[in-house]
């Protein structure tokens, strides 16, 4: 008996611990951007085609106050309530000690300098797509804004999604690098997909749920239940959204309908983003709303 037991605990630790193993938080490989040289510039537009300020200002913050990224605004989810991080320059209380590699690891692969895992609260599972010199880019621009000594506040979660460790099951799941529109025929629908699949994230609230959180990949851009429980976040796929690629880019562009209507809740945020970007991007998420039809 004894020696059955001892067997069985054997088990169990083996088990457990290749689990463990198995989905322990991942880092990029540092030798990757070892080389690299971000672009400021560049990074600037790539932080507001990925939309960073929209969720890390301050929650009442207004003009040149959102260039401040102390956080602190709240995200109400079925899970809990998430609340955006300091990532200002500052080095305790935001991310300005962090080196390229950790930042890369933290934006693709949701993982902490710590070594803990982060919450898909924050849309790693659509930027695990950008490639690594715009995330070098990335990380020079954010070095350019002003610091702020804010504290991150905590996450309010109940358990078991309290439980960090379980991220990296679900990681397994739904992180990967693969892309919704396979081989783009243009380099305007290539641009599209960059920016719906991965910087812009639109998948990450217009496409439906499973019940553990990943998203549905088969209803892409279907839409979705609003994560705060208030209300639909709408289809934009073309069985949802028949309007016309001039409709879409405009929309983009002021915020206004077809039907006179107007965007509302974090969608302004959106608008006001890609209202920054070139005309040609507009155009091009157009390009790619409509080619999921074909």
């Amino acid at each position: 008996m004894l020696r059955k037991l001892t067997s069985l605990a054997a088990i169990v630790l083996v088990t457990g611990g290749a689990g463990l193993w198995l989905t322990k938080p991942r880092t990029v490989a540092s030798e990757v951007y070892a080389g690299l040289t971000g672009d400021a510039a560049r990074g600037a537009t790539t932080f507001t085609a990925a939309g960073c300020a929209s969720c890390h200002y301050a929650p009442d913050a207004e003009g040149e106050a959102k260039r401040v990224l102390s956080g602190g605004q709240a995200f109400k989810t079925e899970f809990g309530t998430f609340h955006a991080p300091n990532i200002s320059p500052h080095p305790q209380a935001g991310i300005g000690d962090w080196s390229l590699t950790e930042f890369a690891s933290a934006v693709r692969l949701g993982t902490a300098p710590e070594g803990h895992h982060y919450y898909p609260a924050f849309p790693y599972s659509s930027y695990i797509r950008l490639e690594p010199q715009q995330i070098a880019d990335l990380w020079a621009h954010l070095q350019t804004l002003p610091e702020s000594d804010v504290p991150s506040k905590p996450h309010d979660l109940g358990f078991p999604f309290s439980i960090r460790a379980s991220l990296g099951g679900w990681k397994m799941l739904y992180l990967s690098e693969d892309w919704v529109m396979d081989d783009p025929a243009t380099h305007e629908l290539a641009r599209g997909r960059e920016l719906v699949e991965a910087l812009g994230h639109c998948g990450e609230c217009h496409t439906p749920r499973t019940a553990l959180g990943g998203l549905d990949r088969k209803r892409w851009l279907d839409g979705a239940a609003n994560p705060s429980g208030e209300g639909e976040i709408p289809g934009i796929a073309p069985a949802h959204l028949d309007w016309s690629s001039t409709d879409i880019a405009y929309y983009l562009e002021t915020g206004f309908t077809p039907d006179f209507d107007s965007a509302g809740g974090h969608m302004v945020a959106v608008v006001d983003n890609f209202a920054a970007l070139p005309a040609e991007d507009r155009a091009a998420v157009a390009a790619y709303l409509k080619a999921l039809g074909e």
